[in-house]
């Protein structure tokens, strides 16, 4: 200041708002300092996690003669200050289709589950493992117990695989430690079953389970008090069989969901079986074909898909092929009302 503006020490001191005589003192380095720095600085990066005031104590055990507020000084100076802490690095699964992508389009297609905790009268964790159909919305397994690791989770997945006679295509869940682990990985290799994992902290992305878990804490856990691990299964267990069977559900229809996954199979079948009596396998191709059937003919039509029209040729009938020739179908006004499906060529 005195040399940029040419004015004179007292002035300057009068600006800056300091004492004339910091100007006039030389600071006096102790003739330990530089021992004191190099051991605060050794110490913090032996306890990235300690203050100046555990780095006192410790170097006064040590047997240094030194002031609290010295340490603190020279601590502020090398900028030893301890770090925020950072939260872990969460272990995320690798997804084989991405969850927001992922659609039930029929029973076992996605199995979604997710955990919920609550507890017994004498203050003891309850930990429940909640399995859902996503298609159907039915409670495949809600189990209870004090605790459930990766391998209990694939046990409950592996008995309910046993049980319904197939495997899921996918499962979706959340990137917790139990379904990132190692044992729920090998599970979904070994069973040829896709992971479909949220992102962190999105548990929208995951929502019919979440909307389960919400009907469980609402009907059951919150009116229920359990006094032991046993009657906590029971109950829980009275539930399910009631919301599987009874319970009406808004998405399906205020059907219950049993009801509901019945009547889908039910509709089904015939559809499959006109599939599987239609199929006409074509080598080589994989457009997809649209086949004419009419009642009472001896030959099949079938549609181009370039062409968007009929071609003229016809396919024989095992029955012609015998004979050793093949005729038109009459199709037309005159025959009878055409069936379609639709089948993959292979």
């Amino acid at each position: 200041m005195q040399d940029r503006l040419g004015i004179s020490e007292r002035r300057a001191c009068q600006f800056a708002g300091q004492h004339r005589s910091t100007q006039r003192r030389e600071a006096v380095v102790a003739e330990d300092d530089a021992a004191l720095r190099a051991r605060l600085r050794k110490l913090s990066r032996a306890r990235p996690r300690w203050g100046y005031r555990r780095a006192h104590a410790e170097l006064l055990g040590e047997g240094w003669q030194i002031n609290r507020k010295r340490v603190q000084r020279i601590w502020r100076e090398e900028g030893l200050r301890v770090p925020q802490r950072r939260r872990k690095r969460q272990r995320l699964g690798d997804s084989t289709v991405p969850a927001a992508r992922l659609r039930a389009e029929r029973p076992d297609h996605v199995w979604a589950f997710d955990f919920q905790f609550d507890q017994t009268a004498d203050g003891h964790i309850l930990k429940l493992l909640h399995v859902v159909d996503e298609f159907t919305r039915e409670a495949l397994e809600i189990k209870c117990a004090r605790s459930i690791d990766a391998d209990a989770t694939v046990a409950v997945l592996e008995r309910l695989a046993r049980a319904r006679g197939c495997s899921p295509e996918f499962v979706r869940c959340d990137n917790g430690p139990e379904m990132t682990a190692n044992a729920l990985k090998d599970w979904c290799r070994f069973s040829g079953v896709g992971a479909s994992y949220i992102d962190p902290g999105s548990p929208w992305q995951n929502p019919y389970v979440e909307s389960f878990g919400s009907r469980v804490r609402d009907e059951l856990l919150a009116v229920e008090q359990f006094s032991c691990l046993a009657e906590a299964k029971v109950l829980i267990e009275d539930w399910r069989e009631d919301y599987n069977h009874h319970r009406p559900h808004s998405a399906l229809g205020m059907k219950p969901p049993a009801r509901f996954a019945r009547a889908w199979r039910v509709e089904q079948e015939p559809l499959a079986a006109c599939r599987v009596a239609g199929a006409v396998a074509r080598p080589g191709s994989h457009r997809t074909v649209l086949v004419l059937f009419t009642h009472g003919s001896s030959g099949r039509r079938v549609m181009n898909p370039a062409a968007g029209r009929y071609r003229p040729r016809s396919i024989p009938t095992p029955a012609l092929a015998a004979r050793g020739r093949g005729r038109r179908s009459p199709g037309g006004s005159g025959g009878a009302a055409p069936r379609a499906s639709r089948v993959r060529g292979r």
